[in-house]
């Protein structure tokens, strides 16, 4: 990835993937859907707030902490066991995501750092950086090879680039590459699915695709399910045309989903059942 000449925009060419435009379509008529239902006028924070909830739900499920909503609402101590702390996490990074907004287009890699440290909630000497030559990785669920350290720093420079240049490409289509970049390097020593999804995030409320955050992708990914989400990332890093239009078209349909979740969430509330 590389921005040297100013008139290249590589995430432009992939909105002109087969499907792809079908699929940016289809988020935004979810998106307009909930953004225009009633409640929303009334009691948007409400709805952030639920959004939040479930959307760190869903992200620590894909991390292997799938817990009952109502058990994640429920609890106030998160340092208990490992899958406790997978919650935890996702809850801190959600909290955290509003307040890296206005960082995020001037200086990516800050971010992903800041989320990482928010994730680890410790600071052991690879919090917070990218790993090393010879450093591990925990994360067990993306079986995937591992791109060694040299091509990860490379790598994540090309998308900082990419990211602080602009794009005239559809935020999903943005939001799809961060994602999928970061947990096909998995760049830190653990928390990696939970810190690409919160940056998924990111790029979806920055864009002013979903800027109250009511739209949690992370719902719809959980929902799709680890399987189908780890096939789509498959794709991704197959690099080919068909590949990134499967998982950009994968993270639209998870986009869709978590705003069908919010307007559930909104006639839950108009019914005075919620």
């Amino acid at each position: 990835m590389s921005t040297t000449d100013a008139k290249v925009d590589p995430l432009a060419a992939l909105g002109s993937l087969p499907g792809v435009a079908d699929s940016v379509e289809s988020v935004r008529k979810a998106v307009d859907r909930v953004y225009g239902h009633r409640i929303m006028r009334r009691r948007s924070n409400q709805i952030t707030a639920e959004a939040a909830l479930r959307g760190a739900r869903g992200s620590a499920a894909l991390s292997g902490a799938d817990w009952a909503l109502e058990e994640v609402r429920r609890r106030t101590d998160f340092s208990g066991d490992e899958d406790a702390r997978v919650v935890g996490a996702a809850l801190r990074l959600t909290a955290e995501a509003g307040q890296l907004l206005s960082i995020w287009r001037q200086s990516p890699l800050r971010v992903l750092a800041r989320l990482h440290l928010v994730a680890a909630g410790n600071n052991r000497d690879e919090t917070g950086r990218p790993r090393r030559r010879g450093e591990p990785v925990d994360e067990p669920l993306v079986e995937l090879p591992l791109p060694d350290a040299a091509e990860v720093s490379g790598r994540l420079e090309g998308l900082s680039e990419l990211v602080v240049a602009g794009s005239a490409a559809p935020a999903l289509v943005t939001a799809a590459v961060v994602h999928g970049e970061i947990l096909a390097l998995r760049p830190f020593a653990d928390h990696n699915g939970l810190v690409a999804r919160t940056a998924e995030r990111i790029v979806l409320v920055g864009s002013g695709l979903d800027p109250k955050s009511v739209c949690a992708a992370e719902v719809g990914h959980a929902e799709l399910g680890r399987a189908d989400y780890l096939k789509a990332l498959d794709g991704y890093v197959s690099g080919t045309p068909e590949g990134m239009a499967s998982w950009i078209s994968h993270c639209g349909r998870a986009v869709e989903l978590g705003a069908r979740e919010s307007t559930a969430v909104c006639e839950a509330l108009q019914r005075g059942a919620a």
